[in-house]
């Protein structure tokens, strides 16, 4: 067990404790939406420990406040039936009143905390991946119901996934209660474009896996490029994140001599300043919950391409605030995207309209006062059901 950012642990203050349990905390959208709830919840309502199974990187900078642990398990490939062991010491160690847990790596770690006496245990669920886009594995989904007597609330992030807990996992809808994502309005927002632009720049921001197909991308790129030669000299795509496939997709765009036009950075923390730079935002997904970086995108003021998959047709309006072509098709991805750059002024449209959109349904600050209000809720009631 590895043990990160301890400082000011000693001058905690009695507020109860939440420990998040993640498979792994590193660049990505759901790790943003834990970094956030975190450092915007008052200190005096909840302190803050992040338990990664496996570890963490240096996106944990994120969390500003001072007095959160980051601690990591290593749990090793496989079952890794030890670190249920670990988990179970270090809760009996930190005594927390919330356990939440996020997404299929972490859930049966719920029996675990109900062993070690941590009276509330929600689990969220933030989306599937591209080895079961549609959440249909029947062992995965066994397992989901198995440990819900353990789990006091589950916490989809869209519609999409609250049906498939309902009529897939069997969950039953008095132990759900959907919080949708929400977005810094005011670090993401619009600035003045002039048109015409110079270059056209296409951008996405997420993990580098097979969920979020970005060789899809390269390809509609590829695709862009032919069905608009007069425009081709000025297209950019700018791929930021890091994860496991980036040096895959990195050699994809040497292979088709894209190194001059296709920017990958890598990991970044300055993805606001970045995504002003941006003409449209694109996200090719295989499946997804309510992609943070799209509303990140929409509150920038930039229209959306993205597939119609799982709770992006709840955030994305078809022909209002972007296009949602069907997954995994590069020809009509790339056709998406040259409506975009064949008309800036309909962009600017679309994009003014993503932003209102975002200002009235997916605000940081309710965000954040759901999942407090949860944890008041469920601790609440089992202060009452343990003195009766």
């Amino acid at each position: 067990m590895q043990t990160g950012r301890t400082d000011g642990v000693e001058a905690m203050s009695a507020a109860p404790l939440v420990v998040h349990l993640i498979y792994r905390f590193d660049f990505g959208g759901l790790e943003t939406l834990v970094a956030e709830c975190i450092n915007r919840m008052p200190a005096r309502q909840y302190r803050h420990a992040i338990v990664c199974l496996t570890g963490y990187t240096e996106f944990a900078r994120k969390i500003s406040r001072d007095d959160v642990q980051i601690i990591a398990l290593d749990k090793p490939p496989g079952l890794g039936l030890g670190t249920h062991l670990k988990l179970w010491k270090l809760l009996r160690q930190l005594k927390p009143a919330v356990l939440h847990s996020y997404n299929l790596a972490a859930v049966e770690y719920a029996c675990t905390a109900a062993l070690a006496g941590v009276p509330v245990r929600v689990h969220a669920e933030h989306g599937r991946d591209a080895a079961d886009p549609h959440g249909l594995n029947r062992k995965h989904n066994l397992l989901r119901r198995g440990v819900t007597p353990f789990i006091d609330r589950y916490i989809p992030v869209s519609d999409d996934l609250q049906r498939w807990l309902r009529q897939v996992v069997g969950v039953p809808d008095a132990k759900t209660l959907l919080i949708a994502n929400g977005v810094d309005t005011e670090r993401f927002a619009p600035r003045q474009r002039d048109y015409p632009r110079r270059e056209f720049v296409i951008g996405t921001v997420g993990r580098i896996q097979d969920v979020k197909n970005h060789s899809g991308l390269i390809d509609a790129f590829l695709r862009l490029r032919e069905i608009l030669p007069e425009d081709a000299g000025r297209l950019r795509l700018a791929i930021i994140g890091d994860g496991p496939l980036l040096p895959r997709i990195r050699e994809k765009v040497d292979a088709a001599g894209l190194q001059d036009v296709v920017w990958l950075p890598g990991s970044r923390t300055d993805i606001a300043e970045l995504m002003a730079d941006f003409d449209v935002f694109a996200l090719p997904s295989i499946a997804e919950g309510t992609p943070v970086t799209i509303l990140e995108a929409m509150a920038c003021g930039l229209p959306v391409v993205a597939s119609r998959v799982g709770g992006i047709p709840e955030v994305v309006q078809e022909g209002v605030t972007g296009l949602m072509p069907p997954p995994s098709d590069a020809e009509a991805l790339a056709r998406a995207l040259a409506v975009y750059v064949e008309d800036p002024q309909l962009a600017a449209r679309h994009g003014a309209a993503g932003r209102e959109r975002v200002e009235k349904s997916n605000s940081i600050a309710a965000m954040v006062a759901g999942y407090a209000g949860l944890y008041d809720t469920l601790r609440a009631m089992k202060t009452r059901t343990s003195k009766a």
